[in-house]
């Protein structure tokens, strides 16, 4: 197993999240006995550190990473798990929360406590200063019951930097959505580089992007199994993430004893990928990616009487265009209604300014409709 020493640990390169453990049927109905069969290879093998949260499987996988991991001396691994801030509650009273989540876990500290998500919707928990969130997470630090403290976001570039700004000096790590599709398609490129302007280091989660980067078209597959034959198309997404020197931590979360198996065997050895394969990375990206030619210059912004931040809107777009998710829905309704791409009135302004040529209402209608087919507003 590759170890990364950082924050004064020596931190497996891959870690286990905790979110997809395996179900008998329902997210909370997580199968136990498969469970300890994975975690138990895992740790076997050199997996030292496992990230939970409040909400993973209906609340229930901190009950249950509590009770396996008690076979296991507290000193050998790494426990972390996140403040769940977009509960109301959580602004005045995180303490509950936090006391909840010792006992959960069977724990009297964790290694690593995270802000979980500073993102648009929510952010006002952790900035305003008069809830005292990260006052009162610092205190905790201080009596030893948080050893290290950091956050995870899926929020926007400009939203990570104000709170930087205010706080990061307090941050000792960071958690973000990073592979070699997003690298573009959510300009995970900005963040990473964002976070190695202020010096924290990055652990990531969504290496294989829910499971997509791990099963290609045939003829990409192919493509990569001819330039590695012996390694799996998964691999690949973490052996790209190996040419990135912040990257000190990487989440999978492993559902199946194959899945455990593969990740372990390619973290046992350093193989990043040179320029050739990672161009060759970049050039199934943009054949899987259809993006709108969005620039961001923002010309069009000034000029609508709605006032929808239109190169945001077109960002969450483009996700949604290659897979509909919750994370953009959601960042479009951390906007207040009026200023939504349901709102626009199709005036054409922007079209007239966009040097794109760029047809926004039409592509906001579209837009509409994907997020309508998710569920309600």
């Amino acid at each position: 197993m590759l170890y990364s020493e950082v924050c004064d640990s020596r931190i497996s390169q891959l870690a286990y999240g905790c979110m997809r453990f395996p179900t008998l049927g329902s997210d909370a109905a997580i199968n136990e006995a498969e469970t300890a069969k994975l975690l138990s290879y895992a740790y076997e093998n050199g997996v030292n550190y496992f990230d939970t949260a409040y909400v993973y499987h209906n609340g229930e996988s901190e009950k249950l990473l509590g009770k396996l991991l008690k076979k296991f001396s507290r000193n050998k691994f790494y426990l972390a798990t996140k403040l769940p801030g977009w509960f109301k509650d959580s602004q005045t009273n995180p303490r509950k929360y936090f006391e909840e989540q010792l006992e959960k876990c069977g724990t009297h500290y964790f290694d690593f406590y995270l802000l979980h998500n500073v993102a648009e919707g929510h952010i006002d928990t952790y900035i305003n200063e008069d809830y005292g969130v990260i006052k009162y997470l610092l205190e905790e630090k201080a009596k030893g019951r948080i050893r290290h403290l950091g956050f995870s976001t899926h929020g926007r570039i400009e939203t990570v930097k104000d709170f930087l700004d205010k706080f990061g000096s307090s941050m000792e790590f960071a958690q973000i959505q990073l592979n070699w599709l997003d690298w573009k398609l959510q300009n995970a490129k900005g963040m990473y580089d964002l976070l190695g302007e202020y010096n924290i280091p990055v652990w990531v989660m969504e290496p294989v992007r829910g499971g997509t980067l791990a099963n290609l078209s045939d003829e990409n597959n192919a493509r990569l199994k001819a330039l590695r034959p012996d390694e799996s198309i998964a691999s690949w997404a973490f052996r790209w993430l190996q040419t990135l020197p912040n990257v000190k931590t990487t989440l999978s979360g492993m559902t199946t004893f194959e899945q455990v198996q593969d990740n372990i065997k390619t973290y046992s050895v350093e193989k990043p990928l040179s320029k050739e394969e990672t161009d060759v990375l970049a050039e199934i990206a943009d054949s899987m990616l259809d993006l709108l030619p969005c620039t961001s210059c923002r010309y069009c912004v000034k000029g609508c009487p709605m006032g929808i931040d239109i190169p945001v809107m077109l960002a969450y777009y483009n996700d949604c265009r290659f897979i509909p998710n919750m994370n953009s829905k959601q960042g479009v309704l951390n906007f207040p209604p009026q200023n939504q791409p349901k709102a626009c009135i199709k005036c054409g302004s922007c079209v007239d300014i966009c040097p794109q040529r760029i047809d926004i209402p039409t592509e906001f209608e579209k837009f509409v409709g994907i997020m309508d087919k998710m569920g309600s507003w």
